[in-house]
């Protein structure tokens, strides 16, 4: 299948993502968005999307942002947007910085009232660490047949706080950090949440860094 990784300036980890999903049998391509702005690619040419972590813009309005506001103040590419995650065949999953413009657009749960927001971390620093993650019975595309494994991963972020402001029943959870206290949970994330998807299962988000751990060797020990 063909899958569209996307990036923006300022974001990081694109190869390592390609290298990723090719080794799982994808057909990965290099979409920067200046690509979907000129029309020189559409995204209704893939069925997945991978948006790619880093600090877009340098984060100068906040997590995902700026970058979020070029989709947002763009018609085209609203619409864009809008028609990939209302199609029923498509999937994405966002990583850090990709995970913070998912929920910056709303493209989780769009259902709720109350939205659910990225915030800076409780320790009010940036945080790298090799951690571990505990994978919830959920519904999910990416990790349904993970359900009640234990992962180590990398995290890198500085505004990786999940606010969730409804119950957690509401949400599908995909990932939860192993310990809920600093520095097992870094950032403070409501109910200790690393990754949530949408309802259908389709679409996640979260800000581990999975691209970073899919070789042994990767690991902290």
């Amino acid at each position: 299948p063909k899958l569209a990784v996307l990036r923006e300036q300022g974001v990081n980890s694109q190869t390592e993502m390609a290298a990723a999903f090719t080794r799982a049998g994808f057909e990965a391509y290099d979409v920067h968005m200046t690509d979907l702005l000129t029309g020189r690619i559409t995204l209704e040419d893939f069925v997945g999307l991978a948006v790619c972590g880093g600090f877009s813009y340098g984060d100068v309005l906040g997590a995902g942002g700026g970058w979020s506001k070029t989709i947002l103040h763009n018609a085209m590419l609203s619409d864009m947007f809008s028609a990939f995650f209302n199609r029923t065949d498509t999937f994405a999953l966002g990583i850090c910085n990709g995970c913070q413009l998912m929920v910056e657009l709303n493209l989780i749960n769009p259902e709720h009232e109350k939205k659910a927001k990225m915030l800076h971390n409780n320790s009010h620093k940036f945080e790298s660490s090799f951690l571990s993650l505990d994978i919830q019975q959920n519904n999910s595309v990416m990790f349904g047949s993970l359900s009640g494994n234990k992962l180590g991963i990398w995290v890198a972020h500085g505004e990786g706080k999940f606010y969730l402001p409804e119950g957690e029943d509401k949400y599908n959870v995909v990932a939860k950090y192993n310990y809920a206290e600093y520095p097992g949970n870094p950032n403070g994330s409501d109910y200790a949440v690393a990754g949530i998807c949408s309802a259908d299962g389709r679409h996640l988000a979260m800000m581990p860094h999975l691209e970073r751990a899919i070789f042994p060797w990767q690991n902290a020990w």
